[in-house]
């Protein structure tokens, strides 16, 4: 399982280090520490977090979200996978980006809930990239 820092889960979560910590103390997320005393937060976790946050239950600071050259850093929060084809949904800050790209791309990027991913929108097409 893919575990991120404070500062990692703040970037994709569209805040800063210090409301991710907050939250964290607060127990609205959960977190362990590692070997070195850093609080770390399961991707699992941190992407049903982020879904809470979607749903407007989060907000405590006004954030301004842009998306430079198109591309939406985020966490992947489902991938529902066909025998053809495959739907992965990544939760990007407050915006839900959802890409029906082909089994096989899926699998090779090895794309699973809780791992960090980039969407990049071009037109009417949204891609994919594994962080």
């Amino acid at each position: 399982m893919q575990f991120y820092t404070i500062g990692q889960a703040a970037r994709l979560l569209g805040v800063s280090p210090d409301t991710a910590r907050r939250w964290a103390d607060a127990g609205r997320v959960v977190t362990r520490r590692d070997e070195g005393g850093r609080r770390l937060i399961e991707g699992k976790d941190l992407a049903a977090f982020s879904m809470e946050l979607a749903k407007g239950s989060g907000g405590e600071e006004d954030a301004s979200y842009t998306s430079v050259r198109n591309a939406f850093p985020g966490i992947v929060i489902a991938v529902k996978i066909g025998d053809v084809a495959a739907q992965v949904e990544i939760q990007a800050g407050p915006h839900r980006l959802v890409s029906l790209l082909t089994r096989e791309a899926v699998e090779e990027l090895g794309l699973e809930v809780g791992m960090e991913a980039t969407a990049r929108v071009k037109s009417t097409n949204v891609h994919i990239d594994r962080a």
